[in-house]
């Protein structure tokens, strides 16, 4: 169990910097939208065409990404929406129970399924064609616009660390079954030390 932990801790400590990165993409994703409204008016005070379809894009894309990668930082710290009237009375075994069970018949499974199906539309979107061959990639039919296929590719992308995140919130929740709660604790407590030595 303690080498299942120290997975399951190292794919935390991953889960964390990948937090810190949207917290950037998020100010990003702000800054370019900020910005396409300003020059959207400014350009209509000077009679000038300063915004781009590009840049209208991007704004999404950013936003898109955050929306993807954000998902193993919401399962990890368990900010995910939840709609229940019993979960919140159980007891922290009875949690793990239900959140051990759910994460392996419906989380794992849900990942899984959606990289398998989302692969062949991705590969598509680069160019991959029946025959084998790789023509031209997938483009925004606007003017200007901005190349589909990276921003498809993040789907399974954000897909896989959500399974990833998936099976050590797993380990994390059988270890709490199995009476190792304070072993993942200290598990835990020493991979940040590890990490981040003062």
């Amino acid at each position: 169990m303690r080498s299942l932990l120290k997975v399951s801790s190292a794919i935390d400590f991953f889960t964390e910097q990948l937090g810190w990165l949207i917290n950037w993409l998020v100010l990003l994703t702000v800054g370019v939208g900020f910005y396409n409204v300003m020059v959207r008016f400014v350009g209509r005070y000077l009679g000038v065409q300063l915004s781009s379809n590009a840049l209208n894009e991007l704004q999404w894309y950013l936003f898109s990404l955050v929306f993807l990668l954000g998902f193993p930082y919401i399962l990890k710290h368990g900010e995910n929406v939840r709609v229940d009237f019993f979960y919140a009375h159980f007891t922290e075994k009875q949690r793990a129970i239900v959140d051990f069970w759910g994460t392996v018949l419906f989380l794992i499974p849900f990942c899984a399924i959606g990289i398998w199906v989302t692969l062949n539309p991705v590969l598509q979107s680069w160019g991959y064609q029946p025959d084998g061959t790789w023509g031209t990639w997938e483009i925004s039919p606007d003017a200007q616009g901005l190349p589909r296929a990276p921003i498809k590719t993040m789907i399974p992308i954000g897909l896989l660390l959500l399974l990833i995140q998936s099976i050590s919130q797993g380990i994390k929740y059988l270890a709490v079954l199995l009476g190792y709660k304070q072993v993942a604790e200290q598990i835990q407590l020493e991979t940040s030390e590890h990490i981040n030595p003062e």
